[in-house]
């Protein structure tokens, strides 16, 4: 029997979507991106929800890329099933919020860069590793691009360094970094005012605001995809992926 990696429960007008694959700490594999596609569909379909919190179990939101599966081959499925989550919360007729009380890596940040609202804890950490192991944050970089200034988006995508909540919210990556003791709260208080809203209010507000994202997701996705597959595919991405691996198993 296969194990849920992704959970959906809805109270009180809010969708809550929970990731929970703590053996790869919510690596975006396959079968992840699948239960999170369908997950948001079922939120999108229920007439009652007006929100939806995405989150995670464990200590990690997400830690990218699943590059154990990335290892096994050189098609675009992975590539295209993470630019199509993020064109899925992009439109998703509901506000998207993301509640971070752990690190994100990589890929994951696609997540981030396509939801509406992201609170976040200020000892969360951010880092985009792909060019420390040959490849680059193509398929992310649909909504991720978007959201930042040109340098800011430089000097992460370049440096692959890992920063901090409060520069994250600086540069427009989160909404907002809060102490961590105050990071339930606030997002409570944050799913409170958006469920006063109305559902075409809603629908029609977030339409206006993810316009250019859509519009960006859908010009240059497919190539994206098709880009970041021919990395992973890449002598050199192997060798690196194969080393990062050979070192967790180690660790």
């Amino acid at each position: 029997m296969t194990t849920s990696l992704v959970h959906l429960s809805v109270s009180g007008g809010i969708a809550t979507v929970t990731l929970d694959s703590p053996h790869n700490r919510n690596a975006l594999s396959r079968q992840l991106l699948a239960e999170l596609g369908s997950s948001l569909t079922a939120a999108e379909q229920d007439p009652a929800v007006r929100v939806v919190l995405l989150r995670s179990s464990g200590r990690v939101f997400c830690s990218g890329a699943d590059l154990s599966e990335a290892r096994e081959g050189s098609t675009s499925d992975g590539p295209r099933a993470i630019v199509a989550v993020q064109r899925q919360i992009a439109t998703l007729p509901k506000p998207v919020v993301v509640e971070l009380a752990g690190p994100v890596r990589a890929g994951g940040l696609g997540l981030i860069g396509a939801a509406d609202v992201v609170i976040a804890a200020e000892s969360v950490t951010f880092a985009l590793t792909e060019v420390r192991l040959g490849l680059a944050p193509s398929a992310i970089s649909v909504s991720l691009l978007p959201r930042l200034a040109p340098r800011a988006a430089a000097d992460i995508f370049l440096s692959g360094r890992t920063f901090g909540a409060a520069e994250a919210a600086d540069i427009g990556l989160v909404t907002r970094a809060v102490p961590d003791g105050e990071l339930p709260a606030t997002v409570v208080s944050t799913l409170a005012d958006l469920v006063k809203g109305s559902p075409q209010g809603l629908a029609e507000t977030k339409r206006l605001l993810t316009a250019d994202l859509v519009t960006r997701i859908d010009r240059d996705g497919e190539e994206a995809a098709e880009r970041s597959a021919a990395l992973f595919a890449s002598p050199e991405a192997q060798q690196a992926m194969q080393a990062f691996l050979s070192r967790n198993k180690s660790a």
